[in-house]
């Protein structure tokens, strides 16, 4: 299963990054370009332990839907959401925050399978992990900006 891991530095206190991370306000503001809304569930504000939220984009020029749990918790450290219905086969993501000296270490661990068998598979190593990846760096750029300020 691809997974893709990525660690970005903040300036800002832990506590600020995880909820920023959790904000389905600043998620909708990362994803612009996909035109990204929050449809059903918890549509904005932070979202908590338990709760989901559908959402709706357009990727490649097809229009998905998507909701996601989050199923595991704990403040300021992790937290998990997983794909509950929507596109992939598999979607699970973690996210861990730790405070180095004056900064937090942010991590995604970005778990996915694509549906489709080996048609699904050749999409991944082809084109979905790299775009997947561009979209996770394009929203922790955003969190970055928005906790420094």
């Amino acid at each position: 299963m691809p997974t893709i891991i990525i660690k970005t530095l903040i300036n800002a206190p832990i506590r600020r990054c995880f909820d920023l991370s959790r904000s389905i306000d600043l998620h909708l503001q990362s994803m612009r370009s996909s035109n990204e809304k929050a449809i059903a569930g918890k549509t904005n504000g932070l979202i908590e332990l338990g709760e989901s939220v559908t959402w709706s984009a357009r990727h490649f020029g097809v229009k998905f839907e998507m909701t996601n749990r989050i199923s595991r918790m704990k403040y300021p450290s992790f937290f998990t959401d997983e794909m509950i219905t929507g596109p992939f086969k598999k979607l699970h993501h973690q996210h861990s925050f730790k405070t180095i000296g004056f900064q937090t270490e942010m991590t995604d661990i970005f778990e996915f399978q694509a549906p489709f068998g080996l048609f699904g598979k050749l999409a991944e190593k082809i084109f979905l992990k790299n775009y997947l990846l561009k979209l996770i760096e394009k929203r922790n750029e955003v969190i970055k900006f928005q906790a420094e300020l």
